[in-house]
């Protein structure tokens, strides 16, 4: 086949399915190139509004000027920069200023690369996470409304996946929900531990802004603190190379690989009780399970989440084998890593928690399973008793019914009064009450409405 030519549409070239078939438009944006640039151009702004502030000879008139094209941005001329700079911040220095003549100057003064690159990997760091919690928050809720509603409907445990005791299904959904809470609290934790890099640059030093202040420390620090506040951000980090500390990257993606262990652990789960005609997730009235088999039902949205998760999940290897190998003050060999394996966590968290917002919206139980088989023993029994005044025979049709055969053995232990469900409904109660649904309150406002599946 024939390579595309030059007009052949988006179709004709490779997209990341992780954008282009999955994930939110709000966090395919929070990654775009757009975002980016236009998050560098107000870093350039927020720098020259703090260094005006501090006295350097800067003027309104080209600080207007830069405001009124933060989003005017030339994308063709950039990339034409860039393959002539081989640099792809100077290539923007240069786009921003052709639109800003007055402004050119003072644009980038005393900053580095890493200055935009870097902050800007900070924030948009940040509000990935923010985009995150609100859904996570959602998936807990669905989650806690179905473990609340099945609290008290038994169903049968496994050890080993072999049969065990009774459980609930209620009881079993707040396993989940418990691995999700600590997920939540480790994404809150990561986000708010994250600090700006700030205005340090060429080698950490900010020895480019002492000179610009004539040896002012304290208007230097002051500079940093101002574009630290105007970021959005409480803290900076107090020392940094030409980079933040590559170790941030690793504590980012480690919450959001726990996380992809969490989701991948509760949709195989579901899989394996769709298996066991216990638990399936939603199926739409015209959805395929297979082409050549049309009675499938195929579990495909918490196969899709395990895909993904086990994506996620590999993806911190990248940034902890980037900060052992980070020389000295910073190399190079970090950045084109970077791109990839950054976005690409977020995305895929976005897409692993749509989908199981969609799979807890939409579970369905079949109560007629092992409690249904008891049920109709147990009335049976019920009748002898009632009706013909015979003993209660109920052990005995278990242990006449193949169902049960794989608890036969054990059905003297299973017996004893402590061996059903326990505290399964009490334990579901206090750990919604308590535990669960008390993480959600900062996020009632923020939670989704019922998520549809994407492709």
């Amino acid at each position: 086949m024939a390579a595309p030519g030059a007009e052949e549409d988006a179709f004709g070239r490779y997209r990341s399915p992780l954008v282009s078939r999955y994930a939110s438009p709000e966090m395919g944006f929070n990654f775009s190139e757009r975002r980016k640039f236009g998050t560098w151009r107000r870093l350039w702004l927020y720098l020259a509004q703090a260094e005006k502030s501090l006295g350097l000879p800067i003027t309104d008139e080209q600080i207007q000027e830069m405001e009124a094209n933060l989003d005017n941005i030339d994308f063709k001329m950039a990339a034409e920069e860039e393959k002539r700079l081989r640099h792809d911040v100077m290539a923007h220095v240069h786009t921003f200023a052709h639109c800003c003549p007055k402004a050119a100057a003072i644009i980038h003064l005393g900053a580095t690369s890493c200055y935009v690159g870097d902050n800007t990997d900070l924030i948009v760091l940040r509000d990935g996470f923010n985009l995150l919690l609100p859904k996570l928050a959602t998936v807990i809720s669905r989650l806690a409304d179905f473990a609340e509603q099945y609290a008290d409907l038994p169903t049968l445990g496994f050890t080993h996946y072999q049969p065990a005791q009774l459980t609930t299904v209620g009881k079993r959904c707040c396993l989940w929900i418990q691995d999700l809470c600590m997920d939540l609290q480790n994404l809150e934790r990561a986000r708010n531990d994250l600090r700006f890099r700030g205005v340090k640059g060429t080698t950490g030093t900010q020895a480019s802004f002492l000179q610009l202040f004539e040896g002012d420390h304290d208007k230097v620090e002051e500079l940093d603190r101002l574009v630290t506040v105007k970021a959005g951000f409480k803290r900076a980090y107090l020392v940094t190379g030409q980079t933040y500390s590559r170790k941030v990257d690793v504590e980012v993606l480690s919450v959001l690989a726990s996380l992809g262990a969490s989701i991948h652990k509760i949709c195989t789960d579901i899989r394996l009780l769709a298996n066991l005609k216990e638990i399936e997730e939603p199926f739409e009235t015209d959805q395929i399970g297979s082409s050549a088999m049309p009675y499938k039902r195929n579990p495909m949205r918490s196969e899709r989440c395990c895909s993904l998760a086990r994506h996620l999940m590999t993806l911190v290897l990248n940034p902890l084998h980037t900060a052992s190998v980070q020389w000295f003050e910073r190399t190079l060999d970090d950045s084109a890593n970077r791109r990839v394996c950054l976005a690409e966590a977020f995305l895929t968290a976005d897409i692993i928690l749509s989908t199981l917002q969609n799979i807890s919206e939409g579970l369905v139980v079949y109560p007629k399973d092992c409690h249904e088989k008891i049920r109709i023993l147990s009335q049976q029994a019920a009748a002898v008793v009632k009706q013909e005044g015979g003993d209660n025979d109920l052990i005995a049709r278990i242990r006449a019914d193949p169902y049960f055969s794989p608890i036969h053995g054990q059905l003297e232990s299973l017996l004893e009064s402590t061996s059903f469900t326990g505290r399964a409904s009490q334990q579901v109660a206090r750990f919604l009450k308590e535990e669960a649904r008390p993480m959600l309150t900062p996020y009632q406002s923020k939670m989704g409405v019922k998520m549809e599946l994407a492709l």
